[in-house]
């Protein structure tokens, strides 16, 4: 059976850890995102290709925004959009409101995805490298949430790592990725999400797989559910 009381335990300590470690790189996360991520500029832009909205000055809710790389790629598809970011570790929203400093369409929560989110409702909802934090059931009721906020027509845009559908290919992509971006300018502790520490638990928890997500962001009032692939090799 589900025991809520750990649930809520487990939850607590890996968020500590998470928040800990991105309040330990907050001042040079974006400079490592374009060590991590090969394809920087694709991965984000085809994230803000998919948040497409008819809405002149879209709603837009992004989660665990972190230092705001994600909503800073809305901002140059929407300039007139009203953009919530919200993200549970302090300092990478202080990296959020130097980005978006003058702008007054931007506001900032400092809020924990597996508590309560604004209420909205809002046109997009946008998230990247953030849910794969999450437990597998509390990705379910973040999905849950989710959808409970968005207008009729809304969209919600999830870019993030995925498992493979095996360990052995996991492994080879793990390998593969880490060939790509490991050169010498970042430090192998920094190369290592907190979702991928060795033989930890969180190994087994964190990234769901293709068929996973579908499984988890299937409820009745979704009318579609697209997942795409991009590969990325370094340049």
């Amino acid at each position: 059976p589900y025991d809520e009381t750990k649930k809520r335990n487990g939850v607590a300590a890996m968020g500590d850890r998470v928040q800990q470690q991105f309040d330990a790189v907050s001042s040079r996360y974006d400079a490592q995102r374009r060590m991590l991520i090969p394809c920087f500029d694709d991965f984000y832009g085809m994230a803000a290709w998919a948040a497409d909205s008819a809405a002149a000055e879209p709603r837009i809710l992004d989660l665990g925004a972190g230092t705001g790389l994600m909503s800073s790629f809305m901002r140059q598809r929407y300039p007139r959009a009203h953009i919530t970011l919200t993200d549970f570790t302090a300092s990478m929203l202080d990296k959020a409101r130097e980005r978006f400093a003058g702008d007054s369409r931007v506001d900032f929560v400092q809020a924990d995805m597996t508590g309560e989110l604004p209420e909205g409702p809002y046109d997009l909802i946008v998230s990247s490298l953030a849910i794969h934090h999450l437990r597998h059931e509390d990705k379910r009721l973040l999905f849950g949430s989710v959808m409970a906020r968005l207008e009729d027509g809304g969209r919600f845009v999830n870019a993030d790592q995925a498992a493979a559908e095996s360990p052995l290919f996991d492994r080879l992509y793990r390998e593969q990725w880490l060939r790509d971006i490991y050169d010498g300018r970042l430090a192998a502790e920094e190369a290592d999400a907190p979702c991928f520490e060795g033989k930890s638990t969180s190994t087994r928890k964190c990234p769901s797989s293709f068929a996973g997500w579908r499984k988890r962001a299937s409820p009745a009032s979704i009318a579609s559910i697209n997942i795409g692939i991009l590969p990325c090799s370094a340049p």
